[in-house]
């Protein structure tokens, strides 16, 4: 199972009320390096602020980035310019050391540039429209940062599909767990 510490959430600079809530939930009053499993974070404070959670260990990077690019490939049949999905088979690469930095950064700008021509459409659009805008914006942060664009397209896709907040928490739990081999 992986785990975190109140320590190592602590030097990342947590939300004050998020930070209150989690101490709260443990009965703690201060920080220690107890490790704390990502469920329980999840328990407490939600998925949002579990998912921030992750950049306190960085060592499973590679978790997290896998877990980024299967975020953004759940709203994947919305997006509508093909940089988008080609940012995700980037992401996905890099993440398995199969792509160089160039190649992700070039794939980001690419995803990054559809991004904007679908916001700039969608000014006057449809749900659609604005559902494939938010779709481009995750293939693109997903093929630039892992823990950050996580939180952010796993928040998102759920809002867009109308998906159980429930449901995305036990994908989550799921994909951690079956990428550590847990499962």
């Amino acid at each position: 199972m992986i785990c975190t510490s109140l320590n190592k959430i602590r030097k990342h600079a947590p939300c004050e009320d998020g930070w209150k809530k989690l101490l709260a939930h443990l009965g703690k009053t201060k920080a220690d390096d107890e490790p704390l499993p990502f469920s329980v974070i999840v328990e407490s404070n939600g998925l949002d602020d579990a998912l921030w959670a992750c950049r306190t260990t960085p060592e499973y990077d590679h978790e997290w980035r896998l877990f980024a690019v299967w975020c953004a490939k759940q709203v994947q049949h919305l997006m509508i310019y093909h940089q988008s999905v080609d940012a995700l088979d980037v992401a996905e690469r890099h993440a398995n050391g199969q792509a160089t930095d160039e190649e992700l950064h070039a794939a980001y700008n690419a995803a990054k540039d559809a991004a904007r021509v679908a916001a700039r459409a969608s000014a006057a659009a449809s749900a659609a429209q604005v559902a494939a805008w938010v779709a481009a914006w995750a293939a693109a942060w997903a093929a630039q940062d892992a823990a950050g664009v996580a939180a952010w397209v796993a928040a998102r896709a759920s809002a867009v599909q109308d998906a159980a907040r429930d449901a995305q928490t036990q994908k989550f739990l799921d994909v951690v767990s079956s990428a550590r081999g847990e499962k």
